[in-house]
This record gives C-alpha cells, sequence and structure tokens, in this order.
C-alpha cells in the first residue's frame, strides 16, 4: 500500500504548463531557455505558496534537459530529468537560509560551486527565503553572486524583497509573481478534485480559494482537510462548517434588516453569530468586507475587482442593486469606525451593537439634518392640559419670539435694566444699569424673554413642546439675584477665587496686582500692564465672574478689562524686600538675625 502523500505534494507542478496562474512569468522562462541566454541569478519574489520555488525547481530541471519539448519543456524521460524526478541529482543544489543563515554556511555554498556538473551543463543553487540571511552572510556571499563560474546559475526565493539589501538585489534579474486568483485556484482544485474522484460543489471550492488568500499551496492543504471530514463528498455546508467561516447568508439577512431599518432583527442576527462562536472583532471586519465588494459590485466598471466566481459576482451586483451609493459608503465608515475602536473598547459587544442601530438608520434621514445622514425618530412630544401648572413653568399666554422682553416686579417699578446675556458659564450678565430709583431687596426682579429650545421639562417630569408650524417659542422665566453687598466682600470673593486656583501662577499674580474698582452701581474695571494679561483675564473672565455670581448672590455684577495707561501698578515685593521691611519695622528681629548669622541667600 503506497503512503498517503498530500495534494500540495503530489500535485506540485513538474513543468512550466502546470503552473498555476503564473503563465507571463513561465513564458518569459521558457523563452530565455529556448534562446540561451540564461542569467548567471535570478530573483523570485512573491507571497506564500504562489509557486516560487516550485519554478525555480522546474527551471533548473528544464535548463538540464537533453530533450526539452516543442513548447519548452522539461522532457522527463531524460537521465538529467530521471534523476531530478527521483531526488539524487547532484547538479541541482538546495539551501534553506531560514535556518542556514550564518557566514559559515554562505562558505560552504561558496566551496561547492567550485565543484563542475559531473553531468548536464549547469549546477543550480536554489536559496530559498534568501532574505533570513545575516548581513554578514549577503556580505561573504557578494563575489561569488556576481562573478560565478559559467556553469553555475543562483536561483533565490523570498517572500519579503524589501528586506534585501541593494548590492544583492543589482546582481540579479527580478520575477515577481502574482497571486493566484480565485478563478485559477477554482479551476485547479477542480481538477484535483476530478483525478481524486471526489464530488465537489463549486460554491464549496470558492470558500476555500477565498480562504485560501491568493496561495495555492494553502488551497490544497485546506482541500485536503475539507474532503477528509466530508468522506469525498465536499458540500457547501460542511465546508463553511469545517473552516469555522461566516456565511455569507448572514450578511445578507442583515443587509436586509438594514434597508427595512429593522433594529430588533439586526441584534438578534448578531447574537446568533455570537453563539455560533465567531468573534465580534471578526464579524466586523467581514461586514465591512462584505460592503466593500457591495461596493464594486454596483458598478459593472469595478466588477473585475471582486475577488469571486462569476456566478458569485452576478449574484453581489443583484444585490447591490438594490443599494444607494451614498447607504454604502456609510457603511462602511461606520464598519471602518467601529474596527478602528475594537481595541480600545471596555464593551465591545455593545459597541458593534451600536454600530449596527447606526446602519439601520442609514435610511431613516433626521428632519432636522439636511445632509440625509440616518437618525433615530423624532419622538412626539407629550400633550399637556390647559388647566394644569407645571412648578417651574412660565405663566400661559407666552408672548412670540418676536415680542419685546418685559419687566414685572411686584414692588414699586424700577427703571426697566438692559436686556441680559449669558456668558459662557450659563450665568446671566447684566451691563451696567441706569441710574434707577432703590430697588427693594425682598422680591427678586423678574425677567422674561423668549427662549430657543422646542421644548421644556418641568420638575414634574411634564413636557410643554411647541408645534410644528409656529414660529413661536415657549416662554421662560429667568430670575437675576439682586442680594446687596459691599466692595469689601467682592474683594473677598477675588480673593478667594486666588486662593482656589495655586497651580494658575501668572493669572493668580495678576489678579493680585490688579483689583476691582468699581465705576458704576454694579460695574467694576480691572486695569492690567500689558495685552498679554489683559488676553489671560479675558479668557478667565467668564469662570471668575460665575464664581463671583454664586459667592455674593447678584447677578448683576459685571467687570470689564483695560489698559492701565497711567502710572504703573506698584510691583510684587520679593523675598529680600520683604526681609527688609520687616527688619526696619522690627528691631529685635534684625538683633536675632545678628546673633544667629543669618543672611538671605
Amino acid at each position: 500500500m503506497d503512503n498517503y502523500l498530500v495534494s500540495a505534494r503530489k500535485y506540485r507542478p513538474s513543468t512550466f504548463k502546470s503552473v498555476v496562474g503564473q503563465k507571463a512569468l513561465t513564458a518569459t522562462l521558457k523563452n530565455s531557455i529556448a534562446t540561451d541566454r540564461l542569467a548567471h541569478a535570478y530573483l523570485f519574489c512573491g507571497s506564500r505558496g504562489v509557486g516560487k520555488t516550485s519554478c525555480a525547481r522546474i527551471f533548473a530541471k528544464t535548463i538540464n534537459c537533453e530533450h526539452r519539448t516543442p513548447d519548452g519543456d522539461a522532457c522527463n524521460q531524460c537521465a538529467s530529468c530521471r534523476d531530478f524526478n527521483e531526488g539524487r541529482s547532484l547538479n541541482i543544489v538546495e539551501l534553506d537560509a531560514a535556518s542556514n543563515n550564518s557566514v559559515d554556511d554562505i562558505r560552504a555554498l561558496v566551496d561547492q560551486v567550485l565543484v563542475p556538473p559531473t553531468s548536464g551543463r549547469y549546477r543550480v543553487f536554489i536559496v530559498d527565503e534568501v532574505h533570513m540571511l545575516s548581513t554578514a552572510a549577503f556580505n561573504a556571499f557578494l563575489k561569488t553572486l556576481e562573478e560565478p563560474p559559467g556553469y553555475v546559475v543562483f536561483v533565490l526565493a523570498t517572500t519579503e524583497k524589501h528586506k534585501i539589501i541593494p548590492t544583492i538585489l543589482s546582481r540579479c534579474q527580478i520575477y515577481d509573481f502574482n497571486r493566484i486568483t480565485i478563478q485559477d485556484m477554482i479551476d485547479h482544485l477542480s481538477y484535483v478534485a476530478q483525478q481524486e474522484g471526489i464530488t465537489v460543489e463549486q460554491s464549496a471550492l470558492n470558500v476555500i480559494a477565498q480562504k485560501a488568500d491568493g496561495a495555492m499551496r494553502d488551497a490544497l492543504s485546506i482541500f485536503d482537510q475539507v474532503a477528509a471530514s466530508s468522506m469525498g463528498n465536499i458540500t457547501y455546508a460542511s465546508t463553511i462548517d469545517n473552516l469555522n467561516v461566516l456565511d455569507s447568508a448572514y450578511y445578507n439577512r442583515l443587509l436586509e434588516a438594514f434597508l427595512s431599518q429593522n433594529v430588533p432583527d439586526a441584534l438578534l442576527i448578531y447574537k446568533e453569530i455570537r453563539d455560533k462562536g465567531f468573534d465580534s472583532h471578526f464579524f466586523i471586519t467581514g461586514l465591512g468586507s462584505y460592503f466593500r465588494d457591495l461596493m464594486v459590485a454596483g458598478n459593472t466598471s469595478t466588477l473585475c475587482l471582486l475577488e469571486a466566481s462569476d456566478e458569485a459576482k452576478n449574484a453581489m451586483a443583484a444585490i447591490a442593486s438594490r443599494c444607494t451609493p451614498q447607504f454604502i459608503y456609510k457603511a462602511m465608515d461606520l464598519c471602518n469606525d467601529a474596527d478602528f475602536n475594537y481595541r480600545t473598547a471596555s464593551n465591545k459587544q455593545f459597541l458593534i451593537e451600536l454600530t449596527l442601530i447606526k446602519l439601520c438608520q442609514l435610511l431613516s434621514p433626521s428632519p432636522n439634518s439636511g445632509d440625509g445622514e440616518g437618525q433615530l425618530k423624532k419622538i412626539e412630544p407629550v400633550a399637556q392640559s390647559s388647566t394644569a401648572t407645571p412648578a417651574y413653568q412660565a405663566p400661559t399666554a407666552a408672548p412670540a419670539a418676536t415680542t419685546p422682553p418685559t419687566v414685572q416686579a411686584t414692588a414699586p417699578t424700577p427703571t426697566p435694566a438692559p436686556t441680559p446675556t449669558y456668558s459662557p458659564a450659563s450665568r446671566p450678565v447684566m451691563s451696567a444699569p441706569a441710574p434707577q430709583a432703590p430697588r427693594p431687596t425682598a422680591q427678586p426682579t423678574t425677567v422674561r424673554r423668549s427662549a430657543s429650545p422646542t421644548a421644556t421639562i418641568s420638575i414634574r417630569g411634564k413636557i410643554a413642546a411647541d408645534t410644528a408650524d409656529s414660529p413661536s417659542a415657549t416662554a421662560t422665566r429667568v430670575e437675576l439675584r439682586n442680594t446687596p453687598y459691599s466692595d469689601n466682600a467682592l474683594d473677598m470673593t477675588w480673593e478667594t477665587y486666588i486662593q482656589s486656583h495655586p497651580k494658575s501662577h501668572i493669572l493668580i499674580n495678576t489678579m493680585r496686582m490688579a483689583r476691582p474698582q468699581r465705576i458704576g452701581e454694579h460695574l467694576y474695571l480691572v486695569k492690567v500692564e500689558n495685552p498679554g494679561q489683559q488676553a489671560l483675564m479675558e479668557q478667565a473672565l467668564p469662570d471668575i465672574m460665575d464664581h463671583i455670581h454664586r459667592s455674593l448672590g447678584n447677578d448683576y455684577i459685571k467687570i470689564n478689562i483695560a489698559i492701565n495707561e497711567g502710572d504703573a501698578a506698584p510691583h510684587t515685593w520679593n523675598e529680600r524686600e520683604v526681609l527688609n521691611h520687616i527688619i526696619e519695622t522690627t528691631p529685635y528681629f534684625k538683633t536675632f538675625c545678628e546673633d544667629l548669622g543669618l543672611k538671605l541667600s
């Protein structure tokens, strides 16, 4: 009984004609052999499993073949070909640079170069994974690679050409191998299945080819695995179960949920996928690839970018015709964002579910946005009884938005103050009011103004909303505090703000040197020395005013910042000036320092 041989070895190409997916490259090699224009060094580059080493062996066998076929392949009948096929040819030497990458290994190889062939014309040295050689080994190899004997041909193979030093590259003819296409792999797997007597579905071969990612050796290995599990009957269902591949039917069902804006269905499908053991990151990247395939399938000019069989391409194009390009682009962007944020997300399941909800809302444009981006539907306001008076609610009969604000007071009517404006700290700040009659301190002033929000929420949780076709807004009531205060109280509040910000050194030094000076009833002026201090104070002013309004309970206070154009402000004493002042005012302290010999450094 013969020993079992895996398909990747059993069906390894033995002639240029049997090489899969490299027709242009093999044609070039055959032409160079036919015209006897052989270089002394070749470099085969490409990803794994595309046939680099196989082509190197075929090339080595063909240049020593005694009776080549008319199409340029080896005859496999002469003594040289038989020796090669039986693995006992002395004219072909293979070296794995991954495990033989030292200077000594290269020197041993150079010693073998000096031995001429006993039969045939050439000795071929195949160095696989040549990028693994050390720098010293590369340097030891340079002279021999540049000027080898006439009977020597070097064939170097690598998956990472960028790791090879330029001096090696300049001495070789470079051949770049292509990734094998899906269709080429499907055709070759069909041939292997026919030779092995295995029944197979084309859709199953498409899944295997997609899983192999352009490597024929990987495709044959996966083929053997699926054939063993399915007992020689490879079906689509058995293939996706054995390879743990997420069926495209799940993505088609999710697309239906997205197009119908069915959030529950999308979440349930995602749960079903997780229950089958699929990783959420694998799922979201697969969903992004699915939308990418829909994008290229939606246009006949880009359909060739879809790596699939013709049947799969037509099916994907039919699905893509139901989607608008804008929907697909936004879906791709959402999937890309979820993939980018997945590693840093603390709740990964929530991230994926939120992405699915956004995908379901892409076709539900928001009435408040003009770009058509989907948002949740607007929640209708709850109707309110006209007789109910909610807490913290303006009186009925709210004025229109264009109605000027009115002032209501319960005591003697004061002169109306200017309309209040809001600072960034969300506190109403009044400009300096005109001289007016004394205000009663017992009753706060009430200012009614039009409000911009479309709905206000009362303490009882009720919602009052504007009608959609009315330009007027609901009036809200803002009560401005007017608690009496003194200049000393404001100065103490100014100092407490300084004490609460010890790390803002420049700001607190400026505030210590520049104190507020009253210039009106509630208006104060702070003079600083330069534009830099002015910009710093104006930047911090909203926070300072918020602190003052809360501390003094008066919202009418206002502070202006100006540059001092008169005498310079007194500067802050340094340590020496402080010590001199203490010595002058306290004679005993001077005697104490002299007795102990204390000096200020």
